[in-house]
């Protein structure tokens, strides 16, 4: 179903009061899931809101949770999420982000203590259209392998970079290290799909393509050893730096009462420090290269309105039922 950009923010914004969210909190994340519609990251809009929406209602996410600032240094800024959203605290401070890398020329942010980041893209593009050139990386609960292990030892580590054009959208790149996002399973699972070789292997280490089987095992990397190698370095950042759980110690995001506490590290700079037309640069250079058929990341953002499957939306208007009256819908449909 197609919705317009204000009917899907309404649906959103009430579902997660609904579930007790602070008004703070409920337009943060709001905006980041219509974000990642608009940027086309349909698998952490509103497919994964569900997952917050069950986490403000289990515990997993703290309803009142007030992010802990802190700047160690001119160009660092600390956040402690304090059991709340990554949105939240990227949002609380944004503005000082802009005005540290504008005076210093470079600032780092680091958050802990947090739920899932939901769409990386989200940070970077953000800082991107402020005219700083940003690198983010996060981690998450553990349920990525390795070739070795046979063991969940990673979250999907994603990756991404974003920088500014002198019109026009930014670029930005947003990818896993997982060959896919959990939720791209999940939904498959759910649909009763199969999904391709090499996403995932089953509970007992062997290569499945059954959705099903692959929910109850573990995500692999992409690329092999490579992708794996490239996670760890994001699990360094985003945990070991930060502070935050590492993702082998990460309560889990879906299930429980505990918060997974996990981490965002980010790096944010003003690229005429080193090439004072760069942005000029980056422009013409991407325009030869999709003349010769690249694919452009980030080129592809609606302003206007976005499509939503209707069981999405219905799962996401559940929460904003009575849990005994959602109980009951749920039942009549059964």
């Amino acid at each position: 179903m197609r919705y317009e950009l204000e009917d899907a923010q309404r649906i959103a914004h009430a579902a997660l009061k609904a579930v007790g969210a602070s008004d703070a909190m409920a337009t943060s994340l709001t905006n980041a899931v219509l974000s990642a519609e608009m940027a086309g990251s349909k698998a952490v809009g509103f497919a994964h809101l569900p997952d917050y929406l069950d986490g403000l209602r289990k515990g997993r996410i703290r309803k009142d949770a007030e992010p802990k600032i802190s700047v160690p240094v001119p160009a660092a800024v600390l956040v402690d999420a304090q059991e709340g959203i990554a949105q939240l605290g990227f949002d609380c401070v944004f503005d000082e982000l802009v005005h540290r890398a504008d005076t210093y020329g470079v600032v780092v942010l680091a958050l802990s203590n947090s739920f899932t980041v939901g769409e990386l893209g989200y940070y970077t593009r953000r800082l991107a259209e402020s005219g700083l050139v940003s690198l983010a990386t996060c981690n998450a609960t553990a349920q990525m392998t390795t070739q070795e292990s046979g063991k969940a030892v990673y979250g999907t580590n994603p990756l991404s970079f974003a920088a500014p054009f002198p019109s026009g959208r930014p670029l930005v790149i947003d990818q896993a290290c997982s060959a896919t996002a959990f939720v791209n399973i999940r939904r498959a699972a759910e649909n009763g799909e199969s999904i391709p070789e090499g996403w995932a292997v089953d509970e007992k280490g062997e290569p499945t393509t059954d959705a099903r089987e692959a929910v109850k095992g573990m995500l692999v990397a992409f690329g092999g050893a490579r992708g794996a190698n490239i996670a760890m370095m994001a699990e360094v950042l985003a945990a070991g730096v930060t502070g935050a759980n590492w993702s082998m110690d990460a309560p889990s995001y879906s299930e429980g009462t505990r918060s997974p506490g996990v981490g965002l590290f980010l790096m944010a700079f003003k690229p005429e420090l080193f090439a004072s037309d760069f942005k000029e640069r980056l422009r013409s250079h991407i325009a030869r290269l999709a003349a010769e058929g690249v694919r452009i990341p980030g080129s592809h953002i609606t302003t206007h309105d976005i499509d939503v499957p209707a069981s999405v939306i219905d799962r996401v208007k559940s929460y904003a039922i009575r849990p005994g009256a959602m109980q009951q819908a749920e039942s009549s449909r059964q």
